[in-house]
């Protein structure tokens, strides 16, 4: 199912240990991580297709979680034109997406990730929460800040202030791009979001 303008509508899910650390995940014979997410069906609705992927994913039932809250609307990302499959009859250039945010309300022995004939990942750890804007792929980091920057209220509501601390202004993405592309600075790349070479 893509729409008009050529996204495919999409469900993400920020699922929250208790703590405040999130379920980080890596794709099956792949390098990358990322959160849970997968496409809607023409016949979901945003909460039923989450579901379905929860289950697909990470194995978990509705009994496990508790649904804290989502972004309003959708939010997009665009996929980089390698990733583009323009021989389709329908060209899909990127996603638009419902982000939830869940609760683990079960244990961490419900979390299966083999319960498909192709499972999406095969390893899992716990992360802080603004960890995955950095070490996510660079295509989807905006949506990722969007996201979690909209679900962070609700997130500290439920584990506490100092779990989910406010974000470092380095984080977001475009201030970032904004800031490496102004005339006369020279970046260098870090795990702190970058160094200005000229001070």
């Amino acid at each position: 199912m893509i729409d008009p303008d050529g996204y495919r509508p999409n469900v993400g899910i920020v699922l929250m240990h208790p703590d405040g650390r999130l379920f980080w995940a890596r794709r099956v014979n792949r390098d990358g991580w990322q959160f849970p997410q997968g496409g809607m069906n023409s016949d979901e609705t945003p909460l039923e297709a989450m579901y379905r992927e929860l289950r697909e994913e990470t194995g978990l039932l509705p009994d496990h979680v508790e649904v804290l809250g989502a972004t309003p609307g959708w939010l997009r990302y665009r996929l980089p034109p390698r990733a583009i499959r323009r021989n389709d009859r329908l060209v899909c250039i990127g996603q638009k997406q419902v982000w939830f945010l869940l609760r683990l309300t079960g244990s961490e022995s419900d979390l299966r990730l083999d319960l498909t004939d192709k499972p999406e990942f095969d390893h899992w750890r716990w992360v802080d929460f603004w960890y995955p804007v950095e070490h996510v792929v660079t295509f989807k980091r905006e949506v990722y800040w969007s996201a979690l920057r909209h679900l962070a209220p609700l997130a500290r509501g439920a584990a506490g202030q100092q779990a989910v601390p406010l974000p470092r202004p380095e984080l977001d993405p475009a201030r970032a791009r904004q800031w490496r592309e102004a005339p006369g600075r020279r970046y260098v790349a870090g795990s702190r979001g970058g160094t200005d070479v000229n001070n």
